[in-house]
């Protein structure tokens, strides 16, 4: 398990730590407008798709108590952490850098803007790790369902 723990915050850390610098990038100005993808500064004042904006500087103390809470729940159950240790690090290191740009720039940094044939949210590598560790933890679970369905 103190393998595991050691990996968990590496991925934590290195995620963190890359979302976090290229965040920094466009709010130092950066931007390049595409034909079908630009790469510009926008600060989300909600979540997906701008929604519970009206919570404002709430918001993000309520996404500190549900981190909080499913930190404390995965490192409760020794079973589900040796499970979901690499996809619980990829979703954590997304969520508390969005939580992080929260506090130092009031909304979260996004950037990456489709607008190809239609207009799609406005959105950032923290938001596709999240995306990412849900796919991996979904993957995870039907792997492990059909190995007990294998057994039974």
């Amino acid at each position: 398990m103190q393998k595991k723990i050691i990996i968990f915050i590496s991925i934590f850390i290195v995620l963190f730590t890359v979302d976090q610098s290229i965040k920094n990038i466009f709010v130092n100005g950066f931007g390049i407008d595409g034909e079908c993808i630009s790469l510009v500064l926008a600060y989300n004042k909600g979540v997906a798709f701008s929604m519970f904006a009206f919570l404002e500087g709430n918001l993000k103390y309520i996404q500190i108590a549900m981190l909080i809470a499913g930190i404390i729940y995965l490192f409760s159950n020794k079973e589900i952490f040796n499970s979901y240790y690499i996809p619980a690090a990829i979703l954590i290191s997304g969520g508390v850098s969005n939580i992080y740009d929260r506090f130092i720039h009031e909304g979260v940094v996004d950037y990456v803007y489709w607008h190809c044939g239609f207009d799609f949210a406005i959105f950032n590598l923290a938001d596709v790790l999240i995306d990412i560790a849900v796919v991996l933890m979904i993957y995870i679970n039907y792997k492990n369902e059909k190995m007990k369905e294998k057994l039974a």
